[in-house]
């Protein structure tokens, strides 16, 4: 067992805390975007924890490109779902916003920019998806049940 494995159950502990939601957001997307980058955009500091992305999508109301560190669940055929649970605050993540209006965006994954399509998921597609992301990573759970807003969960596929 690796030191990682030992100490996600600590993390997800922590990670599931109003007072991560409130610190984390100013702090995890900054440190990701630096290592990102020193890196030649092979390694993001949270995915030892959690498989991330960075998300190129263009903003909604700028039209600019706007990149964001993402925690992701990889699925197999290549696949991404990315959740905006927004560390469980009230409001949708900006970024969501950014894809419902221009599905057609890139990620950086392991080193390579994949050109991907995202797909908005609803219904039954959606509760299938929202079962697997919390054996996934479990705090998902905790954050829905702070907020009353329903968490938006797309599914990326490489075009």
């Amino acid at each position: 067992m690796t030191v990682i494995d030992r100490l996600r159950p600590f993390v997800q502990k922590v990670s599931s805390t109003r007072g991560f939601a409130k610190v984390a957001p100013h702090v995890i997307p900054v440190m990701d975007r630096v290592v990102h980058r020193l890196s030649g955009g092979k390694v993001l500091l949270s995915a030892q924890m959690l498989p991330g992305v960075v998300l190129t999508a263009v903003g909604a109301k700028s039209g600019l490109p706007r990149r964001t560190p993402l925690a992701c669940m990889p699925e197999d055929g290549g696949t991404f779902v990315l959740v905006g649970s927004n560390f469980g605050r009230t409001d949708h993540p900006a970024w969501t916003a950014n894809l419902l209006r221009h599905p057609e965006a890139e990620v950086s994954w392991k080193g390579r920019d994949i050109p991907v399509t995202a797909e908005l998921l609803v219904g039954d597609a959606r509760a299938a998806a929202w079962g697997e992301l919390l054996r996934f990573w479990p705090p998902y759970a905790a954050y829905a049940a702070r907020i009353e807003r329903e968490i938006r969960l797309f599914r990326l596929t490489p075009r």
